[in-house]
């Protein structure tokens, strides 16, 4: 089933969004799906950069985070 992706507007339109992804994710290369994923992601891309922003971390946690991960005190 394709689908002819549009802007995403509100939250409903972002949930199927992101659950056509799923239905296609692993689409082959080519092929109509494919082109479908990749639109979708564009759109769900510049959605999530409008609606769900992911601010940097501040100087002090980002130093404090890679050093847990290092295993440094």
């Amino acid at each position: 089933m394709t689908c002819s992706p549009r802007t995403i507007r509100t939250e409903e339109d972002y949930r199927q969004a992101l659950a056509r992804v799923d239905q296609i994710f692993d689409a082959e290369s080519g092929t109509p799906e494919r082109d479908e994923l990749e639109r979708l992601a564009d759109l769900i891309v510049r959605y999530e950069s409008k609606h769900h922003p992911i601010n940097p971390p501040d100087p002090i946690s980002a130093i404090i985070f890679r050093m847990d991960q290092a295993g440094l005190k």
